[in-house]
């Protein structure tokens, strides 16, 4: 991956799960899969959204160039890029564009409006990358995921936690 520094590789064994060893690909991703989607198959108390439903509906103020600015001042340049290849410190020079800035606050502010958040931002890249010192590698806990999404849509779901927050 051209956003990872060159690095030895590690020596590797099998990867083993359950006394069973990975030997194909799709052995290899079940297992990931298992290890990693803890969460798939934990129950859920459904009766949360009745309460979500009691609420009363909040009114939503659209977006302003300040809080872009504001809120992606805050984040590093040397972050990788999601899926759309683009990078904070790219975005940043765009929004220092009032035309550009004005056609990414009119996205955010019809998301709001339309309750629609577009299909592109929901995409997402997975790295699995190897935990730092360890003796062997032959367990998928030994290794952690990072998952790189869409970098417009993480700004604006900033912007919105932000504003929410405050």
């Amino acid at each position: 991956m051209s956003w990872v520094n060159k690095h030895k590789l590690l020596a590797i064994k099998v990867i083993k799960y359950n006394d069973q060893l990975c030997l194909s690909i799709d052995d290899l991703w079940d297992v990931l899969h298992l290890t990693f989607n803890t969460a798939l198959y934990h129950q859920v108390n459904i009766n949360i959204l009745h309460e979500v439903a009691n609420k009363p509906p909040s009114s939503w103020t659209p977006f302003s160039k300040e809080e872009f600015r504001s809120t992606i001042a805050n984040y590093n340049n040397s972050s990788t890029p999601g899926l759309d290849k683009l990078s904070w410190s790219h975005l940043k020079v765009i929004l220092k564009d009032d035309v550009c800035l004005s056609i990414i606050i009119n996205i955010a502010n019809a998301c709001i409006d339309l309750g629609f958040w577009p299909p592109h931002f929901k995409r997402s890249m997975m790295a699995i990358i190897s935990k730092s010192n360890k003796i062997s590698y032959d367990f998928p806990k030994l290794f952690r995921l990072i998952v790189l999404l869409n970098t417009m849509g993480k700004l604006i779901e900033k912007v919105i936690v932000r504003d929410s927050n405050s």
